[in-house]
């Protein structure tokens, strides 16, 4: 019998030699097949889009070269890209595939890393490749102590005080009150309940991450809440150290001193809420331009940025923030087309770019540093000028600290977050709903301020966190 072709298979085949022809013909080289790689962020706003620019400009330079394409996805908040790479790692149905490279914190990465999902980087990358970085941004990723890399460093970031500076000012003239009264923690708690009594019941200041605030200060007064030793956790919940976190947030936010009604303190400062808070260097982008107490009565304001204050003779202690990118088991070529990718992007240069459009900081020594970043002729605001220049001086001048990972570090660092700031506006709520319905203010928020009641919760938290202890 005759083998034959048909027309529709022969013009077929004819398409494909001629487009591979097409693809090979004009430089005479072989055609190779471009090495897709996705990335999952958090970012969104200003970040994102920097994010995307730098994206963009690599698959038109070293991307092309190398054959190399990069598809960016923003997951939402952090705590969403986290669910998303959790049931992606997990296979659960409706889930997306696993991302070439994701934005990750320690703990959820050394879940994964548990998985056989991370690659360690330490093989892609030489000695001299490391020894570019801040130290303790390469180490934040050696889960097991010899030398591994499972998180690639990209851009880093630790707390500021962020402050309405135009209605501080009059505040700040009719009381006397100075910016050096908000460079501890118990001066902060001072002045805001000044800025009660003048305010006729306002709120003065909130925080954006309220375990950011337990273990920093703790480390501040000589205690690691979560000492973390491969991957297993011991306890050190030192009554008194408690005890001083708890006076200086709790206790003021039941008295009205402190506040947190929206989803971010920016939000809170943008409603009047409060006139400050405490946050990443990286939130500076969402600070608000103007208040609105109402549909008729906004004003415009100005911010002012100031170190994080710290407590009274406490170390000098600051948490070190901003997740790094995990590269996911694949193909050699996928990971080394993603290596490829996070090298180019903390180029000083382009890690420098991102900084300045992000309020995130540069992960190198020599770009993490205001003369560099002033030298690099990119246009820098005045608002983030002052954020960068605080951000790089408290890196600089302060010993890093972020907790080490372990097994359920998320759960445990959520039942930290939420512990004490919950109950502080749960029980808020009920003191004004008793001041609403007659009583006193001392009257409706006196079983909340005994030592009992400090007592009670303290053993309760206690015995969820020792839940997580290896």
């Amino acid at each position: 019998m005759e083998n034959r072709i048909s027309r529709r298979s022969f013009l077929a085949a004819a398409a494909v030699s001629a487009a591979a022809a097409a693809m090979a013909g004009c430089s005479g080289k072989k055609s190779r097949e471009i090495t897709n790689i996705t990335v999952w962020n958090y970012y969104n706003g200003d970040q994102l889009e920097s994010f995307n620019k730098l994206l963009s400009t690599f698959n038109d330079t070293i991307g092309r070269e190398q054959n190399i394409h990069v598809e960016g996805s923003s997951q939402g908040t952090v705590n969403d890209l986290e669910t998303n790479v959790m049931e992606a790692a997990e296979g659960k149905v409706g889930a997306a595939a696993m991302p070439n490279i994701f934005s990750a914190y320690a703990d959820t990465v050394y879940a994964l890393d548990q998985m056989g999902l991370v690659v360690d980087l330490n093989d892609y990358l030489t000695a001299e490749e490391k020894q570019v970085f801040v130290p303790s941004y390469v180490t934040e990723g050696d889960f097991d102590g010899n030398g591994s890399m499972k998180i690639f460093p990209v851009a880093k970031s630790t707390e500021l005080f962020f402050l309405n500076d135009t209605d501080w000012e009059k505040f700040s003239a009719d009381t006397g009150v100075t910016y050096a009264d908000l460079a501890t923690i118990e001066g902060v708690t001072r002045t805001a309940e000044l800025y009660y009594d003048w305010s006729d019941g306002k709120a003065l200041f909130g925080r954006d991450a309220m375990a950011n605030y337990i273990l920093g200060g703790a480390k501040q007064l000589g205690c690691t809440i979560f000492d973390a030793r491969n991957g297993k956790m011991t306890l050190h919940f030192d009554h008194d150290v408690v005890r001083k976190l708890w006076d200086n947030y709790y206790v003021p936010f039941v008295k009205g001193h402190f506040a947190a009604s929206g989803h971010f303190r920016s939000d809170d400062v943008k409603t009047g809420s409060i006139l400050g808070y405490v946050g990443s260097c990286s939130s500076a982008t969402f600070f608000p331009k103007r208040v609105m107490l109402s549909d008729t009565q906004v004003h415009d304001i100005e911010m002012k940025v100031l170190p994080a204050p710290r407590f009274t003779g406490g170390k000098k202690v600051v948490v070190q923030q901003g997740a790094g990118m995990v590269v996911t088991t694949g193909t050699e070529a996928e990971i080394k087309a993603s290596v490829t990718f996070l090298k180019w992007f903390t180029m000083p240069e382009n890690n420098i770019a991102f900084s300045i459009e992000s309020g995130y900081l540069p992960v190198t020594t020599a770009a993490n540093d205001m003369a560099a970043i002033r030298a690099s002729g990119l246009q820098l605001s005045k608002n983030m000028e002052q954020i960068l220049d605080c951000a790089v001086q408290t890196v600089q001048e302060n010993a890093l600290y972020t907790p080490g990972a372990f097994a359920d570090g998320n759960a445990a660092r959520k039942a930290l977050d939420y512990g004490m700031s919950d109950l502080a506006s749960a029980d808020r709520d009920t003191v004004l709903e008793r001041m609403a319905a007659g009583q006193s203010a001392e009257k409706a928020m006196e079983e909340f301020l005994t030592d009992a009641y400090f007592e009670a919760w303290y053993q309760d938290i206690r015995a969820r966190l020792e839940q997580y202890e290896g």
